[in-house]
């Protein structure tokens, strides 16, 4: 087990003595937080000699970045439970801390930091292709939890990428368990097609039995259900979660409970730059959005918002507040 990072706003699995709960009224995550290189050129990859690129090493992680959208779109109270590398703990933890979001980021005494290049195609679509090192961040296991971190939470969210791994895999587990025993509600964003295709759909599906929220992308949606058609897909996962929010990028999100999608949310007009944490972007205003009372077809119009003024940003997190 790793050691807690040191510093005022984290303290591990365990919530601070001079800070308490926002009773019912905090959002916790539990996932991702790793070092994003992002890598921006304007002609094609040229295998076997040089790109020219733009370059810039920025904080990142699907659940951190869901964690800092969720702040800055003006969620009461936002924790999450992560785990870093010595070597980049305190840096994640200001950046986060400079977010709004309360870290209780978990030191691993071995690996390092997840590391992802992002290489991003300044084409039309700025689309982005990930090379990951998952690092520290998959190597959250069940010690690491601490049932008072769900003092105070109204809702739990898990990213995706704690399932392609046994140890976060377990922890994942523990916390589903843990939030239902509460009966706090539990939303969860596959977070990676290729990692999904991997694990596969019906492993995936035995994991996530019992959350209430599912928020995956267009590829994911596809992926669980073997259907083409998008808003079949998202009809098709209702019958297994409650709520299904698929997001589809420039053509919006479904909303879609008990086997039908009840709404078609459309894409805000943005100019992209960087596709990146995009899909985290959606999902961290989705669920501020709930938090503060709106249903889930306009907390999908807030993450669609959200969704857009990220891709016009380099890297996965919003801006800083002045």
């Amino acid at each position: 087990m790793g050691r807690a990072a040191a510093g005022p706003a984290s303290a591990g699995a365990r919530a601070p003595e001079d800070a308490g709960p926002v009773e019912g009224r905090a959002l916790l995550v539990v996932g991702d937080v790793v070092t994003d290189i992002v890598a921006r050129h304007r002609v094609p990859l040229a295998p076997g000699t040089d790109t020219a690129a733009v370059i810039r090493t920025v904080p990142g992680g699907a659940g951190a970045n869901v964690a800092c959208w969720a702040a800055y779109q003006g969620a009461a109270e936002v924790r999450l439970l992560g785990r870093v590398g010595v070597e980049a703990a305190a840096w994640h933890e200001r950046e986060l801390a400079a977010q709004g979001v309360r870290p209780r980021l978990v030191v691993d005494p071995r690996a390092s930091t997840g590391t992802v290049i992002c290489l991003v195609d300044e084409g039309a679509a700025a689309e982005r292709t990930f090379l990951t090192d998952s690092g520290a961040s998959l190597r959250l296991e069940p010690a690491d939890w601490s049932d008072t971190l769900l003092d105070g939470v109204a809702r739990l969210h898990l990213s995706g990428y704690l399932l392609f791994a046994e140890s976060s895999s377990a922890l994942a587990t523990v916390a589903l368990e843990a939030a239902r025993a509460r009966g706090v509600p539990v939303s969860l964003d596959p977070a990676s097609a290729g990692f999904l295709e991997q694990l596969g759909a019906e492993r995936f599906l035995e994991l996530v039995e019992g959350v209430d929220v599912l928020l995956p992308s267009r590829d994911e949606a596809r992926l669980l259900t073997g259907v083409a058609d998008a808003a079949d897909a998202a009809a098709v996962l209702s019958r297994r979660v409650p709520l299904v929010v698929a997001k589809q990028g420039c053509e919006g999100a479904l909303v879609a409970r008990a086997g039908r999608v009840c709404a078609r949310v459309p894409a805000v007009p943005a100019k992209p730059r960087d596709t990146t944490g995009a899909g985290d972007a959606f999902t961290g205003a989705f669920l501020a959005a709930l938090l503060a009372g709106a249903d889930p077809e306009a907390a999908a119009a807030e993450g669609c918002r959200a969704g857009a003024r990220a891709v016009e940003r380099v890297g996965g997190r919003p801006p800083a507040p002045e």
